[in-house]
């Protein structure tokens, strides 16, 4: 297609998923009170009034301004309705990229689509559930005599970017894997990493989490650990495929295949005649002194 029309599907594709974006977000507008106390239930909440010392066991949820109800149940309703309606702005957007793709690429985007979506909703989960263990850990650091009383955007922000350091840090062994698939880099050289790897995710693990304690790490960094070495196993795998399917395919730039010497018969060559060397003479006339083969 020209690039006008190029442009114009692009336009339609991106109303489609704006559209299906509007639409959940305003159903679910309907029962943000609901997801709301799901999205708040990892902090412990106190039973005491506003003000009252809480000490370190649990927080006050308040809104600090006048429009922060409204500012903050948008941005809520909102995020659900760009996760809730993702099968179809995806949708859209693949059925944009995919008539450009070979048939082999798009298999394989079908598999690292299929392998991702799981991975980021186990790391989603497994934040979660470990959320209330650094609310408690984090509020415990609060001296007694003292109130915490927490602005409930800043609670959203705080939840809402663990799941999405945990969901993305998931993904991290299916892009090592998309890059083995492509011949960036090899299931050997991905394993030779491993130390360094191992410390950089634990590293990772504590930056990534707020909380004091080893529990938050070692739950964020011990399965991205898991997910790496299987990552490191399949790309084994896919190299010795490789190499059983093309022997070179895994050479240098700079390094040589080796090269078969073996002699072979060509058969016997027919002896190229005089009357075969040149081609006929068309006429015997010369142009300035010159006959047409010359």
């Amino acid at each position: 297609m020209p690039l006008v029309e190029h442009l114009r599907e692009l336009r339609n594709r991106l109303a489609k998923a704006m559209l299906a974006i509007t639409v959940v977000s305003v159903v679910v507008a309907f029962h943000s009170q609901d997801l709301m106390s799901f999205l708040m239930h990892p902090v412990p909440r106190c039973s005491k009034g506003l003000g009252e010392s809480t000490g370190g066991h649990c927080a006050v949820i308040a809104y600090t301004d006048l429009l922060s109800p409204f500012t903050t149940t948008v941005k809520v309703c909102f995020m659900a309705g760009v996760i809730i309606s993702s099968p179809v702005w995806l949708y859209q957007l693949w059925a944009f990229v995919a008539p450009g793709l070979h048939r082999h690429e798009r298999k394989y985007t079908y598999c690292f689509v299929a392998a991702a979506v799981p991975l980021f909703l186990a790391g989603a989960w497994l934040a979660y559930t470990i959320l209330p263990i650094s609310m408690r850990v984090l509020l415990g650091i609060t001296p007694e005599g003292s109130a915490n009383i927490l602005p409930m955007d800043k609670v959203l922000d705080f939840i809402v970017r663990m799941i999405l350091i945990f969901g993305g840090a998931f993904e991290l062994p299916l892009l090592l894997v998309m890059l083995n698939f492509v011949g960036l880099v090899t299931g050997r050289r991905m394993a030779s990493w491993w130390r360094g790897v191992v410390m950089g995710v634990f590293v990772f693990g504590a930056v990534a989490t707020p909380t004091t304690d080893p529990f938050g790490m070692i739950a964020l960094a011990g399965p991205i650990v898991v997910l790496y070495f299987i990552a490191v196993g399949v790309s084994m795998l896919n190299d010795r495929r490789r190499r059983r399917n093309s022997p070179d395919a895994e050479l240098d730039d700079d390094e040589a295949s080796v090269l078969d010497l073996t002699p072979e018969s060509v058969g016997a060559v027919e002896p190229l005649s005089a009357s075969r060397a040149l081609p006929e003479q068309a006429t015997t006339d010369r142009v300035n002194g010159y006959d047409d083969v010359t």
